[in-house]
Parts: C-alpha cells; sequence; structure tokens
C-alpha cells in the first residue's frame, strides 16, 4: 500500500500539490512535517492523508491552532 497526501483550499476543494508517494506513513508524515510551510505558501489550506485511496486522517489545518 502506498501513502499520498490530498491537497485542498479551505473550503475543501482538491488543489495542485506535489505528487509524491510513500512507502509508509512514517515516511509521509516525515515528509510533510519538512514541508508544509511551502505547501501553505503555495496556496494548500489543509491536507488528507490517504493510504491507497481510504482516508488516514484529516483534514487538517495547515494554519497554526489559534
Amino acid at each position: 500500500m502506498e501513502y499520498r497526501w490530498r491537497y485542498q483550499d479551505a473550503q475543501g476543494r482538491d488543489v495542485a500539490g506535489p505528487d509524491v508517494m510513500f512507502a509508509d506513513q512514517t515516511e509521509a508524515e516525515e515528509w510533510f512535517s519538512a514541508g508544509w510551510r511551502d505547501l501553505l505558501d503555495a496556496g494548500v489550506e489543509q491536507v488528507t492523508l490517504l493510504r491507497s485511496e481510504t482516508e488516514v486522517y484529516g483534514p487538517m489545518s495547515l494554519h497554526p491552532a489559534q
């Protein structure tokens, strides 16, 4: 099974983002942790982690908690 991120705007509509696949959840989360600011700068507002087409968790906002 492969993991990937779904990228969305604030209204939950899919937006373009890096098309990267990961072998496991840890690898996906480490990649996200290192680059979430770049995603936010590119217009991504929230992400969902997918395993194949199944949602693992999310959507998760890229904005800091208030």
